[in-house]
């Protein structure tokens, strides 16, 4: 068997919590830095964005992040910004991907939410040509700007219903934005055939995800790491298969766990629950897919075999079709047995 990171490297993938803007390389982030200049505090030098994106607490995190969503400023940035998230994705052979995308964040800030689709789309399906990744959009509200934003997210949601929506989502701060409050918007979204993927059990207790999941229908939980401070939820998650997209140096980044030897992925492992591994906002923590997995592996202390199984479970907790997961199941099975020689 070759070295677990290079046995990674070459592991086909699906990634299920990856932000549209928060993927945005240290390139990308520059190059649109650079192009206002003057008119925003993220720096336009590539070296420079390592220490920008050191990150005090969540709080700071968003303040962060929003000063890049900023960058964002017509649908020739969204192209670009998306077919570039998807180039560094394939690079690490993620073959199909869920991108959580805001469309509240761009439209408010001036980018017709007609615009805003016909740009994501039309990057995915170059994407495919380009790269033979399949990318799928999340629509999440941004839990910062209230009900307004949520009225506005779900209204993009069914009015423009892009081809590769497959789900619906809240994001952003979870202390002070409880979930119950987006229940009706979620009802309509359900209700026309997107699926629930909300943020919980981040940097708040279990409460949040039993919110989430008993007034939100959610079918997954984006993080959901606190399940572990609750027995009862644990078993809940598990009979129920309800996978936790589970972004290790994400949390410890924005301080929502304190060290990464103190993640609680074992235990939600342990106790069956489904767990996929996910890079979250992965050039603004400094990490990639490939390198949560390898983390991921020191904290199960597992090797080939264990990380081929997070691989399977990511695919098992998508919303691709099942021909789609069935092929890429197999991708895994016939990676593995080759690499065993």
């Amino acid at each position: 068997m070759t070295d677990l990171r290079t046995f990674i490297a070459g592991l086909p993938k699906v990634e299920l919590h990856v932000h549209h803007v928060g993927s945005a390389s240290p390139r990308i982030v520059a190059e649109l830095a650079a192009r206002h200049e003057g008119r925003s505090p993220v720096p336009a030098d590539p070296q420079l964005l390592a220490d920008y994106f050191v990150f005090r607490d969540f709080a700071h995190f968003i303040e962060l992040y929003l000063s890049v969503v900023d960058l964002v400023r017509d649908p020739d940035d969204v192209w670009i910004l998306t077919h570039e998230v998807a180039r560094e994705l394939a690079r690490q052979q993620v073959r199909y991907a869920e991108l959580t995308v805001t469309p509240y964040s761009h439209v408010h800030r001036g980018i017709p939410a007609p615009a805003f689709c016909e740009a994501i789309e039309d990057a995915r399906k170059r994407a495919a040509a380009d790269f033979g990744i399949e990318l799928r959009w999340c629509f999440d509200i941004p839990g910062e700007a209230g009900l307004p934003a949520a009225e506005e997210t779900l209204r993009i949601a069914l009015d423009e219903r892009p081809d590769g929506l497959v789900s619906f989502g809240l994001g952003g701060p979870e202390i002070g934005v409880p979930r119950p409050q987006f229940k009706p918007y979620f009802d309509q979204a359900r209700a026309a055939g997107l699926r629930s993927v909300p943020h919980a059990g981040e940097t708040t207790g279990p409460q949040t995800i039993w919110d989430a999941l008993r007034e939100l229908g959610a079918e997954r939980i984006g993080h959901g790491i606190s399940a572990a401070q609750d027995p009862d939820l644990l078993a809940y998650l598990a009979e129920r298969r309800i996978a936790l997209e589970v972004c290790p140096t994400s949390n410890v980044r924005t301080r929502a766990v304190a060290h990464i030897d103190e993640h609680p992925l074992r235990r939600l492992v342990d106790a069956g629950v489904l767990v996929t591994i996910n890079s979250d906002d992965p050039p603004m923590f400094g990490t990639t897919l490939d390198d949560e997995y390898a983390v991921a592996a020191r904290l199960l202390d597992t090797g080939p075999d264990g990380v081929a199984e997070l691989a399977r479970n990511a695919v098992t907790a998508s919303f691709l079709d099942e021909t789609g997961r069935r092929r890429i199941l197999a991708e895994i099975d016939t990676y593995l047995a080759d690499r065993r020689g």
